[in-house]
């Protein structure tokens, strides 16, 4: 129940004795959709809506983010691939699912599909992040200790609480600019960020970015995506060198690049209907229900 007195959507399950927060709306083929980093279930709310109508929708919080329950482990690719994998038995489904991934999330939604093709049906990276000539770093697990203990101190502080909300406001803000700032309810967003637990695990999340980066291109390398599967890339921003970028992906896995107009990094909060299309697609060339929304994206 949060704090304005409206229930919070969703069930637990344990995976690797982690309580996971999984939320599921819908029916019809399955779709999954994991966020960017340090961010949560809530975030994909606009675009889950639009597409319950259509799909089974899962969304999921991943460890210490979100309402989901600490780990222990740092974060992996094939662990991230896996949990995703472990989401769905745990709801029962087991048939292939369009697999849609923002920011960091798309790292973990493209790994999934390579390591886990027979279950992949389609899918999108929703301006994911691309580092397409990242290395291992030596030592990586001086950085996540080094991080556990700046959590810790910090913690032990309450910067957290004091800070933690207000935090995301702020950089939601500065990401949207004029389109808006978080429509997260504030009662939801104290909640889920003003926690030692959300603070470790967006620190842990942001010391294994390079980590994972160098273990996609050696997946990338070792484990091709499935014969025709259709693979969406979402651009958003103006910037000319990261739009560059995101065609550059789009041209290493073979899929339809799309620039997404009048949307910031958030895309999912300023253009649902954008990312709605594309999973709707990707699952089913051939359907359609939001050609609308497609049309309005700069090819």
């Amino acid at each position: 129940m949060r704090r304005d007195g409206r229930p919070v959507p969703g069930s637990f399950v344990r995976i690797g004795g982690v309580p996971h927060h999984v939320v599921v709306e819908g029916s019809g083929p399955a779709c999954v959709l994991t966020p960017g980093l340090g961010m949560a279930w809530f975030d994909w709310d606009a675009v889950a809506a639009l597409l319950a109508p259509h799909r089974t929708v899962v969304r999921f919080d991943r460890p210490g983010l979100g309402l989901s329950g600490p780990s222990p482990v740092p974060p992996s690719l094939a662990g991230e691939a896996d949990r995703i994998a472990r989401i769905l038995d745990a709801c029962g489904l087991d048939g292939p699912v369009t697999v849609a991934g923002h920011s960091l999330g798309g790292f973990h939604a493209e790994a999934f599909a390579r390591l886990h093709p027979a279950r992949t049906a389609g899918l999108v990276l929703v301006d994911s992040s691309v580092e397409p000539a990242a290395l291992p770093r030596p030592a990586p697990t001086l950085h996540t200790g080094l991080t556990r203990v700046a959590a810790a101190v910090l913690g032990a502080a309450g910067v957290p609480y004091a800070l933690g909300p207000a935090g995301r406001r702020a950089a939601y803000r500065l990401v949207r600019g004029r389109r808006g700032g978080d429509p997260a309810p504030y009662s939801l967003v104290r909640r889920t960020y003003g926690t030692s637990r959300s603070l470790r695990a967006m620190l842990a999340e942001y010391a294994t970015y390079p980590d994972l980066a160098a273990q996609l291109v050696y997946v990338r390398r070792q484990f091709p995506l499935p014969a025709g599967l259709p693979v969406t890339v979402l651009a958003a921003g103006d910037d000319a060198r990261w739009l560059a970028l995101q065609r550059a992906l789009a041209g290493e896995l073979g899929s339809a690049f799309h620039a997404v107009s009048g949307a910031s990094h958030l895309v999912m909060l300023d253009r649902p209907d954008a990312v709605a299309a594309a999973v709707l697609s990707a699952g089913d060339p051939a359907e359609g229900p939001l050609s609308v929304a497609r049309a309005e994206m700069t090819p």
